[in-house]
């Protein structure tokens, strides 16, 4: 028979083994979360367009990658392609900035969307891990969020990692550099591609992240950042490369890294591996934010946060065999022998209620497949009960590792299941 429908290009669908793998994952994550004191928010996964849309925005997100469409009501709405201004929406409309213990610790997990091309670790809808902390400018900070991230990473087996880190600065180095840079790119314009033209006149540090350019000669030589980060700018970078070193955490100043979109300041960064051909791929990536909350009108308020790509990071994380399916044994199966389903069902029922996983056939197998499923689901107990024992209102309890099996009445299942496996309440 044909198969008429498929997935969308640039999706996929998660079963077995792969959706075990990511619960793990998921479970990591909200654990070392808490352990950093973060709290988890969500927030719808499509937005006005023009949360994600600022004024002259440069970056490749807005200006390409967007799902945007028009719902009935003649809005305009996009589907979240990134994390960090949901966040602030959501923390400005809910006035989180009035809370008396600022830094607010905001993370988040969940699908984004954009329209690229297809590729190893790039999806249409592709799931993202992200943290936030929003009200508090401190290099202090910036370092226990790469930390956060670090963490996370070792956690899930991947390792030979590296921080590539840089300085933005304030606004006044951004706005001396941003001069350079224009100086420097304007004469080489007509070598240019034609969305560089557009990120030359919107914001020149973005040429600096073009990814069809940056391999020619004349890039290699464009000024750096850490030429134009006057004192106070300087001293914070100091000061967070300081706390890396503390930490144990390596890292390596790249002058040229700019991150993909328009809001960074200060601090930013992106954790690679380095694999033996020294090609790299972020994994992680953010940085600090200055003027975003207050872009909301949430108050001159700091921000510093990073977002994680799930996909990336499992197939790392397997190819570095830091991740393996766990699959949870099943507590109880229960063989109902003979037209005695409705009382296998009420065995389960009491069970389950009890806090136990169990297992019944529903496909009319013989003792004897029904045996051999027990053993695939890795049973614990199996219960077995027939004519016989639904007149007597009692059942065979058989522990899978001693091989013991007594009958007991319906009334002591539950106590007889506790002494083998132990309670689960």
């Amino acid at each position: 028979m044909e198969n008429r429908y498929q997935m969308p290009r640039g999706t996929f669908d998660l079963f077995d083994e792969e959706v075990l793998i990511w619960r793990q994952v998921e479970q990591l994550i909200r654990r070392i979360c808490q352990l950093y004191g973060y709290e988890e928010i969500r927030t719808p996964i499509f937005e006005a367009t023009e949360v994600f849309a600022g004024e002259n925005d440069s970056s490749d997100m807005v200006n390409k990658e967007m799902y945007s469409f028009n719902d009935n009501g003649g809005r305009s709405l996009t589907l979240r392609p990134e994390g960090t201004k949901g966040i602030i929406r959501a923390f400005v409309e809910h006035k989180m900035f009035g809370s008396p213990d600022l830094p607010r610790k905001l993370y988040y997990l969940g699908p984004m969307f954009r329209y690229d091309r297809p590729q190893k670790g790039r999806y249409r809808q592709f799931h993202q891990f992200g943290v936030e902390a929003i009200g508090a400018r401190d290099p202090l900070l910036d370092v226990e969020t790469i930390a956060l991230g670090w963490q996370i990473a070792k956690a899930m087996g991947i390792n030979n990692i590296t921080v590539m880190i840089n300085s933005l600065g304030d606004k006044e180095s951004r706005d001396a550099y941003r001069k350079a840079l224009t100086d420097y790119f304007t004469p080489h314009l007509d070598e240019l591609c034609e969305d560089c033209h557009r990120r030359l006149r919107q914001n020149p540090l973005r040429v600096l992240d073009c990814k069809v350019d940056r391999d020619k000669d004349f890039f290699r030589d464009a000024p750096s950042i850490q030429d134009y980060l006057n004192e106070p700018s300087r001293a914070y970078f100091a000061s967070v490369l300081k706390g890396l070193d503390d930490l144990g955490i390596s890292y390596q100043v790249e002058p040229h890294l700019v991150r993909g979109l328009d809001y960074y300041t200060n601090t930013v960064f992106e954790v690679v591996p380095v694999d033996d051909a020294g090609q790299q791929a972020t994994i992680i990536g953010g940085g600090q934010y200055d003027g975003l909350v207050e872009s909301f009108g949430g108050g001159d308020l700091c921000g510093f946060g990073f977002g994680m790509g799930l996909e990336r990071m499992i197939t790392l994380a397997k190819e570095q065999g830091g991740l393996q399916a766990i699959k949870p044994a099943n507590d109880v199966y229960v063989i109902a022998i003979g037209e005695v389903g409705d009382y296998g069902l009420t065995i389960a029922q009491q069970l389950r209620s009890a806090g136990y996983s169990v297992a019944l056939d529903y496909t009319h197998r013989g003792m004897k497949g029904q045996f051999k499923a027990a053993e695939r689901a890795g049973s614990k107990v199996i219960i077995i009960a027939g004519e016989d024992e639904l007149q007597q209102q009692k059942a065979n309890v058989k522990d899978t590792e001693t091989k013991e099996q007594i009958t007991v009445p319906v009334s002591e299942i539950i106590g007889t299941v506790e002494k083998i496996l132990g309670k689960r309440k």
